[in-house]
């Protein structure tokens, strides 16, 4: 990522706004708010909020999206995905990342996982980490920021 996107730089592409800043603490607040959010309304309508294109949890490139335990997506405010299982989905790099996301909640709770994803602009295939929590029974949310 280049020195302007590092200081905050925000571009236009395609009609879509993108800020490539983030930061994890960042990431974080986000997903905490979202589960301080979770806590205050129920699982459902957090989860139907989280799925909202321009919505409370969409805030550009700062999104939270949910999937169960089955690794089934329940909620994404990007992509189309809501209802697919991403289970076994692996990235570029070999990583099951919704699985590994539903191990990281199972073990602790919440915490921090590492994959490679597309960026959005670039197209090239970029680190990212996500940081997962859990909501209600059986799912979690979570949010990712590129780390290049």
């Amino acid at each position: 990522m280049n020195k302007l996107m590092k200081l905050g730089a925000v571009l236009l592409l395609g009609g879509a706004t993108y800020a490539f800043a983030l930061t994890a603490d960042e990431v974080k607040a986000h997903v905490m708010e979202g589960k301080a959010f979770c806590d205050e309304v129920g699982v459902a309508k957090c989860v139907e909020e989280i799925g909202k294109k321009g919505g409370k949890f969409d805030k550009g490139e700062l999104y939270i999206w949910a999937n169960d335990f089955d690794g089934v997506i329940t909620a994404h405010p990007k992509k189309p995905l809501k209802g697919k299982n991403l289970l076994r989905y692996k990235d570029k790099a070999g990583n099951q990342l919704f699985k590994n996301f539903i191990d990281v909640v199972k073990a602790d709770g919440k915490g921090w996982s590492d994959y490679v994803w597309a960026h959005p602009i670039t197209k090239k295939q970029t680190p990212k980490s996500s940081f997962v929590i859990g909501i209600g029974e059986n799912q979690l949310i979570g949010a990712g920021y590129y780390k290049e």
